[in-house]
């Protein structure tokens, strides 16, 4: 059966606006609500605690008391939150997504999250006469609140053309990876590579510390050189401030690399280097790092 989607989006020149209804007001999803009311958009949203979208209430957008009755108002539903339990619960709970559910919806979950669960979702959609994307992002707290994430997402075509003048307000680099959980495979491959990064960022400010060299001159000289990378430029200076600030938290740092190595377990696939990351991650989320960005990891080096 092909499902046809309508779609309002504010264009250029014109004042129509998209009903959005946005579930989840983390560190990330509070920038990106932000830059969707920017955009002119009308943004209808649920959070488990009220408190935390009160900010957001003062700015215009519209808060409901379950996922179900936000998602009723959304032409285009997001979720953004924190682990895949919180997912099931947001999409198939007894006042959750679904319960909402109407012909031509598109919900589009942007948590990093499982890539079966993405396609569960999407089966589930489709039987409701609903479509999915499944859109995890990267960029971090920087890139949200500037619109410049980078946005990967799985899905069909048609659902991907619908929303993409969406994704453009809070994104930059947006890119269709495949059908559905192609956007959670290409959220993996971006975690991956960055845990190990990371490790490489910190060693490099251990290693110039020691040697008694100025690391804010040395990141000048080598941010921009082969070893250049968004981890080196953006969090290595939060590093040598001491800035532990979370742009993204360790625990939900630790639940992607678990993601990861469980598909990889499942595809036979050997990463020594991931594992070697979460192993040090694990031993600072036992220290009490959770709710510390991730580049804390630096003081695996100092204790």
């Amino acid at each position: 059966m092909r499902l046809l989607f309508f779609v309002t989006i504010k264009a250029k020149g014109e004042m129509i606006m998209t009903n959005i209804t946005f579930i989840g007001t983390g560190v990330m999803g509070q920038s990106i609500i932000k830059n969707f009311l920017k955009a002119g958009h009308t943004v209808h949203m649920y959070t488990r605690t009220k408190e935390k979208a009160m900010p957001l209430v003062a700015l215009g957008a519209l808060w409901y008391d379950t996922a179900q009755a936000a998602a009723v108002q959304g032409d285009v539903v997001f979720t953004m939150v924190g682990y895949p339990t919180d997912v099931e619960e947001v999409y198939f709970g007894e006042t959750g997504i679904f319960k909402a559910a109407t012909p031509q919806k598109i919900v589009v979950d942007m948590t990093t999250s499982k890539p079966a669960l993405a396609k569960k979702i999407a089966d589930a959609a489709q039987n409701l006469g609903m479509e999915a994307l499944d859109a995890p992002v990267s960029g971090g707290d920087i890139g949200a609140q500037n619109g410049t994430l980078s946005i990967m997402v799985g899905g069909s075509q048609q659902a991907f053309d619908a929303v993409k003048p969406l994704f453009e307000a809070i994104g930059q680099n947006i890119l269709l990876q495949g059908t559905a959980g192609a956007g959670q495979h290409t959220k993996m491959c971006n975690q991956i590579a960055i845990a190990t990064n990371m490790i490489g960022v910190c060693e490099a400010i251990a290693y110039g510390k020691k040697a008694g060299l100025d690391m804010a001159r040395v990141l000048e000289s080598i941010a921009t050189g082969a070893a250049g990378s968004w981890s080196l430029s953006n969090l290595a200076p939060r590093m040598l401030n001491g800035d532990k600030e979370p742009g993204f938290y360790i625990m939900h740092m630790i639940k992607d690399m678990g993601i990861a190595l469980d598909e990889a377990e499942r595809m036979e696939l050997e990463l020594p280097g991931l594992k070697m990351a979460k192993a040090m991650y694990d031993e600072l989320s036992a220290k009490g790092y959770d709710y510390n960005g991730t580049q804390a990891l630096i003081d695996y080096y100092e204790m």
